[in-house]
């Protein structure tokens, strides 16, 4: 059935009425002859190829779509609307008609009832995730806004993302308490409306059309280090013998932009400092390099980037176009203007000296690759700054691609790293805008590791990005408990000496103890990880987005779901549990009546609050220098048991190539449920395969707050259980109940424990 509309609304506009899935709508209000939006032009944005009920009525005035999930009623005179959920409630409608002119611009407006919240926007500011009574210039800047997100979700169940990377505005009940507003000085109105049961609902449709957030190859999930910027080779694997020598896992090595002959390099020509970066000409690539010497200790190479690179033309070769036949911008003059001095009278629209037209930004950067850079990181210089004198190769003006130029840096970046080597790309990246989190990860940019870089990571998972961390602060054990507690960790020296070495005493027992722990935890990030991946759930949860019915949740800037099943406090003193039971994982207590706020307290070594939520499954594997791969044949299972069945599902693939697109990748559902006395644990058998899987897997099943006495039994025959006081995070004081079952074939594994009373 069709599902594209065409209308001539009333004043001269042309209304495109598109039902994109069963819960998503597109609306685009334009003039003839308006240009498709730039993030679907170069496929940033692409909508779903997806068959759905559609059911069509169409009178004189109005069109009324419906599909299993949702209804968008459109107004044909004048393209006011209204959208609703499948039981029929209205979730948003217009509060003016849209407006859409080349004179003044575009502008479209939302009622917002009383009681409505809104999340969303990306990193645009720092102090809040509760968007309404928020305004803001939706335009890329340095620290300021770094990756501006023009998407919100409501509390009412829907979600609007303007399709545009023109300069804007959003209003969310600024100005006009009860109007949500998005207008700009160019471009046409063009936006895209999601339905949803819950937020999680809304943040799948929402990613189905600009992109699942990534998944990094398992070893991004470890440590970064990122060396001081004038290291040199042998500080760099001084760097990385320090690591191994103490104890501490890490997985990439990092080099800032001193790494290159001329600093900030921004051209094709860039190479090493040959002084403090030597390479055998005749061996660029040869297993004797400063590089290949850092893997075999097994770290991956990170290189620092800037880019000023002119990345439209290769968009536009993408399409088919060469050279973009951009408007003829020569000067004009007045009839009077005799001297016709150039200087005056127009823009100084200019082309850039570095851009080859014919040859793609990554193809330069393929020499590093061969020789063992493993990681980018793209610097906020340049991709972040306005170019208010240029004019781009696709024709473009600045005011139009300067949103859009670091969606197509990462794009290109990843997709050219991913082509080249056929492996999964970890690119991370300070600026962005819609589709980031497709293709890159993020860090907070040069703002530190504290509370406010909290926020921006909250706010990030709330716009549908998932790989989100920032810059460590090593000098406080609260930044570092934060630091470890993110989608991915890294710690960047830059211009300091952040080393974990050169750390107190006490905060390099500190530090060596997170990493550690971290890296045991790396099945339970992981599989998180390529949950967001799937869903476009994030990691790090905001309390808003998993429990938005606590008492002033949207308060709650300090605390998060890491996963499923950890509670994280940070840079905080009090903390908010929600309801059901609670253990606190440095001392093993248990809180048995949630929903309350309890005064933060944690032990020496640690640097913030940790909770367990009742049910948790967390698996955990031994902790290792580096993560090699994400496979092992033992894991541990450590299991808090209540009377509500929980599961966990345990993902596994090759942890390197995109393979697991294609279904190369194994599931393992772990359940466990208490009743009175009796635990039941169920671990089914892996379901699919990947290459470098193993054959056998054993479990190590560590179960919390049970009676440590009574009778054990693995498939209906007893099994021989201990009692241990190490858990997985620190000491348990009640005991652990422990036991081994090696899984064979495809069999199911059954434990139960029947306590003595």
């Amino acid at each position: 059935m069709e599902s594209i509309f065409h209308y001539s609304l009333l004043g001269g506009e042309s209304a495109v009425v598109t039902a994109v899935s069963e819960q998503c709508f597109r609306i685009r209000i334009q003039k003839e002859g308006d240009p498709e939006s730039a993030l679907n032009r170069y496929s940033i944005i692409q909508e779903p190829a997806v068959t759905f009920p559609l059911k069509v009525e169409e009178a004189a005035d109005a069109l009324t779509l419906t599909t299993g999930k949702a209804k968008l009623h459109f107004q044909k005179k004048d393209g006011s609307l209204m959208l609703f959920d499948a039981s029929g409630k209205v979730l948003l409608q217009s509060a003016k008609p849209p407006r859409n002119s080349q004179k003044v611009g575009f502008d479209v407006q939302f009622r917002l009832t009383e009681d409505e919240r809104l999340y969303g926007m990306g990193d645009v500011n720092r102090e809040c995730i509760q968007r309404r009574g928020f305004k803001k210039k939706m335009w890329v800047c340095n620290v300021a806004s770094y990756v501006p997100i023009p998407f919100l979700m409501s509390s009412k169940g829907y979600g609007i993302l303007l399709n545009t990377t023109w300069k804007h505005y959003i209003d969310a009940g600024c100005d006009v308490p009860d109007v949500l507003r998005f207008w700009g000085r160019h471009g046409e109105l063009d936006f895209y409306l999601f339905t949803g049961e819950d937020y999680g609902a809304i943040l799948n449709a929402y990613t189905d059309v600009t992109g699942k957030p990534k998944l990094l190859p398992i070893w991004a999930y470890g440590l970064t280090f990122v060396c001081n910027q004038q290291a040199s080779a042998k500080d760099m694997l001084d760097d990385c013998l320090n690591f191994r020598r103490e104890e501490i896992p890490c997985d990439i090595i990092g080099l800032e932009p001193g790494w290159m002959s001329q600093y900030y390099d921004t051209t094709t020509e860039k190479n090493w400092d040959s002084h403090r970066f030597y390479l055998p000409p005749w061996a660029p690539n040869a297993p004797e390099t400063f590089i290949s010497a850092a893997r075999r200790l097994g770290f991956r190479l990170s290189l620092w980037l800037c880019c000023d690179y002119d990345l439209s033309f290769y968009e536009e070769a993408l399409l088919g176009n060469n050279r973009y036949d951009s408007t003829d911008n020569s000067p004009t003059f007045h009839e009077d203007d005799f001297e016709k001095d150039e200087h005056f009278g127009h823009g100084a629209l200019k082309m850039d000296k570095i851009t080859k037209p014919e040859e793609p930004w990554f193809q330069h950067l393929q020499k590093f690759v061969d020789q063992g850079a493993c990681a980018f990181k793209l610097d906020g210089a340049y991709q972040v700054n306005e170019h208010p004198d240029r004019m781009w190769g696709n024709g473009m003006c600045d005011e139009e691609m300067h949103n859009l130029y670091p969606a197509i840096l990462n794009k290109q970046m990843s997709l050219g790293f991913e082509a080249y080597t056929g492996r999964r790309s970890m690119i991370y990246s300070s600026g962005g805008y819609t589709g980031i989190q497709r293709f890159s990860a993020t860090w907070a940019g040069d703002t530190g590791g504290g509370p406010k870089s909290l926020v921006s990571m909250l706010n990030h998972g709330l716009s549908g990005h998932s790989n989100t961390s920032c810059d460590m602060d090593v000098f406080t054990a609260e930044g570092i408990h934060c630091g470890f507690f993110q989608t991915w960790s890294q710690l960047s020296s830059w211009a300091y000496w952040r080393h974990p070495w050169f750390l107190t005493k006490p905060l390099k027992e500190t530090f060596r103890f997170y990493a550690t722990l971290r890296n045991q935890l790396i099945p339970y990030i992981y599989t998180a990880a390529h949950q967001a991946s799937t869903t476009g759930f994030p990691v790090m949860r905001a309390m808003s987005l998993v429990y938005p019915e606590l008492e002033q949740v949207d308060t709650l800037l300090h605390q998060y779901m890491f996963g499923e099943f950890l509670l994280v406090g940070a840079f905080c003193k009090e903390i908010t549990l929600p309801s059901g039971r609670w253990i606190d994982a440095w001392t093993d207590e248990s809180i048995e009546e949630g929903g309350q706020q309890l005064d933060v307290v944690y032990p020496s070594h640690a640097g913030g609050a940790l909770f367990i939520k009742e049910g948790a499954i967390i698996p955990t594997w031994a902790a290792r220098d580096s993560v090699e791969t994400s496979t092992t044949e033992e894991l541990v299972l450590n299991i808090y048991p209540s009377r509500e069945k929980s599961c966990f599902v345990l993902y596994e693939d090759d942890g390197e190539s995109n393979r697991h697109l294609n279904g190369a990748f194994a599931t393992t559902a772990i359940t466990a449920v208490r009743h009175d006395s009796k635990t039941l644990v169920t671990i089914g058998p892996r379901c699919g395969q990947f290459e470098g899987q193993t054959a056998n897997r054993r479990y190590q099943i560590k179960l919390y707050g049970l009676n440590a006495t009574g009778t054990v039994t693995l498939n209906g025959q007893p099994a021989e259980a201990t009692v241990s006081y190490e858990g997985w995070c620190g000491p348990a004081k009640s005991g652990i109940l422990c036991l081994q079952a090696d899984a064979i074939g495809d069999h199911e594994l059954r434990v139960v424990i029947q306590e003595a009373k």
